[in-house]
C-alpha cells in the first residue's frame, strides 16, 4: 500500500482475535486488498517475521510500483525477501521456496498475491532442473514466430492434460523442461517432496474483496504512487529498460516507460496502468477461487 498509509491502516475490519497466535499465518489476496497492513498488524501482535510471497516485490528496482513496504515499515518490523533480487536476474518459485525454508524456524506471517508461491509452500514443489539459457532462447524465438500452440503440440500427453493450455508462459515453461531434460513436467511433478508448511498446520487466509471496492482502491493507489514518486522510479529504469526481464512485469512500469519515451500522455499511462491492475486482480481472484478452496475466505470490506 501507500508509503503514507499510516500504521496498520487497512481501510477494513478483520477480526484478528480469531487468527492463531501460534501457527504460521499465510495471507493471500489480490493486489491492493490490504494484505501488507494486515500482515504488519499480526507481526506486531505476535512478534512475527513478515515474509514476502509476491513474485515482483522481490526486485530491487521497484518499491513504489510494486507496493513494497516502505523504509519506515521495514524499520518498524522485521521483513524478509523484499527487494533483494537484481532487476535482470531470474527468480522462480523454486528460488523463493529455497529462501523461505530457513526462515520457518521462527513465527512468521507470509503475505503476497502470487498463488504459485503458496501452492509450492503448502503442497510441495518438484525439483525440476534449471533450463539452460540456450533452450529458453530457442523457446522464446519459437513462441514469437509460431505461437504457443506450436509448443503445446509437442508436449507429452500427461503434461498437456495438466497445464493451463491457454497460458503461453506455462506452455513455454513445460516445453522448455521437456526439451532440456527429456522428461515432461508432469513426470517431474509426480516426484514432489513434502511441503514446507502443511496446510492443516497453518492459519491460511485469502482476502475476498467486493469488486467495486477493490477497483476504487486500485485507482486511488496508483494516483498515490504517482504522488510518491513512481514516475521517478520508472525514469531510473529507463536507460536499460528491457521488457523481457521478469522485473519488467511490474504493473505500471511498461506504461510509465511508454510515457517517458513520449509514446503516451501521463493520463493515458495512468488509465492503462489502472486497467492492467484491475485485470490482474481479476485473474488473481479467479486463481484463488480455483486453488484455495480450503483456505479461510475473508470477505471485504
Amino acid at each position: 500500500m501507500s508509503q503514507n498509509r499510516g500504521r496498520f491502516n487497512r481501510g477494513f475490519q478483520v477480526q484478528t482475535a480469531l487468527i492463531s497466535r501460534e501457527a504460521p499465518v499465510l495471507i493471500a489476496g489480490p493486489t491492493a486488498s490490504g494484505k501488507s497492513a494486515l500482515a504488519m498488524e499480526l507481526a506486531a501482535r505476535d512478534n512475527r517475521l513478515i515474509v514476502n510471497a509476491d513474485a515482483l516485490q522481490v526486485y530491487a528496482n521497484w518499491r513504489i510500483l510494486t507496493a513494497r513496504p516502505s523504509p519506515a515499515d521495514e524499520a518498524a518490523l522485521p521483513h524478509a525477501l523484499y527487494g533483494h533480487v537484481p532487476p535482470d536476474a531470474p527468480y522462480s518459485v523454486g528460488h523463493w521456496l529455497r529462501e523461505v525454508a530457513p526462515l520457518l524456524d521462527r513465527p512468521v506471517v507470509i503475505v503476497g498475491g502470487t498463488g504459485l508461491n503458496f501452492n509450492a509452500l503448502t503442497r510441495g514443489l518438484a525439483e525440476v532442473p534449471e533450463v539452460p539459457p540456450e533452450v529458453r532462447a530457442e523457446a522464446d524465438a519459437r513462441r514469437a514466430a509460431e505461437g504457443h500452440e506450436a509448443l503445446l503440440a509437442e508436449l507429452d500427453p500427461e503434461t498437456a492434460a495438466r497445464i493451463d493450455r491457454q497460458n503461453p508462459v506455462r506452455v513455454q515453461r513445460a516445453w522448455e523442461v521437456l526439451r532440456a531434460t527429456g522428461l515432461g513436467l508432469a513426470a517431474w511433478q509426480a516426484d514432489t517432496p513434502a511441503p514446507l508448511v502443511r496446510r492443516d498446520r497453518a492459519e491460511a487466509l485469502v482476502l475476498v474483496p467486493e469488486v467495486p471496492w477493490l477497483n476504487a482502491r486500485i485507482d486511488r493507489r496508483f494516483h498515490q504512487m504517482l504522488t510518491e514518486g513512481a514516475l521517478d522510479e520508472a525514469r531510473a529504469n529507463l536507460a536499460d529498460w528491457d521488457p523481457r526481464r521478469p522485473s519488467a512485469k511490474a504493473i505500471g512500469g511498461p506504461e510509465l516507460i511508454a510515457h517517458l519515451r513520449g509514446e503516451t500522455t501521463l493520463d493515458e499511462a495512468t488509465q492503462a496502468a489502472t486497467l492492467a491492475s484491475r485485470q490482474y486482480a481479476k485473474r488473481q481472484r479467479t486463481w484463488f477461487r480455483s486453488n484455495m478452496k480450503d483456505w479461510r475466505q475473508v470477505s471485504l470490506p
